[in-house]
């Protein structure tokens, strides 16, 4: 796993999912919009199934994003089974990282993991997970799974093809994991199964439509029309303290 490193860099955005919702993109697009551009450069990272899905995916980020501010999307499509080009970070204002199978983006993300925050935060350009790409922004990446020890936690549907709940080394943007959809798809166990299992200090899961704004001191800031929920292990019992946060509301994640 990647070691924790100082808080230098801009803040990191974190969307839980769902569609039609530009006002939880509005706070990274002014973090965006520092740049000497009329209208800052957004990199959308999307994982590319093929058959033209790629470029569909793209329309839809960026409608949602040109509705939220004015920018200009730029796609960056890594196939099934690429890598992500660290190039593709060095001429951009922001960076999103967007939704999909969650395992193909750790894979794609697998070769930069210690390389891309250190470039992000050098250049102060901010970064923003939807969905696959929040979580991926976690040291510890809840990448799927719907079994603990093969008993149910959370709905199959939800399990990215993936059986025994999975973590795998993310990018280190933020000191706790990270489950989306949490609200909508019944994550939420997950999570918490995946804090106690995993011996993580902390995770956090996202409502759809709902950000999460997480500051370089640690401080992170609820917006949105969902909830965050705080996930950390009971000091006692091995089990979990969970507290929801709503919008306008804040906490410390450290």
């Amino acid at each position: 796993m990647n070691e924790p490193s100082e808080p230098t860099g801009p803040s990191t955005f974190l969307i839980g999912g769902g569609w039609g919702t530009p006002v939880v993109y509005e706070p990274f697009l002014r973090a965006a919009g520092g740049s000497t551009r009329s209208a800052p450069r957004i990199g959308c990272v999307i994982v590319d199934e093929g058959e033209g899905d790629g470029d569909r995916q793209f329309a839809r980020y960026d409608a949602v994003l040109r509705a939220a501010a004015d920018c200009t999307p730029v796609p960056s499509l890594v196939p099934i089974g690429g890598r992500f080009d660290l190039g593709a970070a060095s001429d951009v204002d922001g960076l999103l990282v967007c939704g999909g199978l969650t395992p193909a983006y750790q894979d794609a993300f697998a070769g930069c993991l210690d390389l891309l925050p250190g470039l992000l935060a050098e250049r102060r350009v901010p970064y923003a997970g939807f969905s696959a790409g929040a979580a991926l922004a976690a040291r510890s990446a809840v990448v799927g799974g719907w079994l603990l020890d093969g008993v149910p936690v959370c709905p199959e549907d939800t399990a990215e093809d993936l059986e025994e709940i999975a973590v795998r080394p993310g990018l280190g943007l933020v000191p706790f994991a990270v489950d989306v959809h949490a609200a909508q798809w019944g994550t939420l166990p997950r999570l918490i199964a995946a804090v106690t299992r995993h011996r993580l200090p902390h995770g956090v899961a996202v409502d759809e439509s709902t950000l999460v704004e997480v500051a370089a001191d640690g401080r992170a800031h609820v917006s949105g029309l969902g909830r965050a929920h705080s996930v950390r292990p009971a000091p006692d019992d091995g089990g979990a303290l969970v507290r929801s946060y709503g919008a306008g509301e804040s906490f410390l994640t450290r």
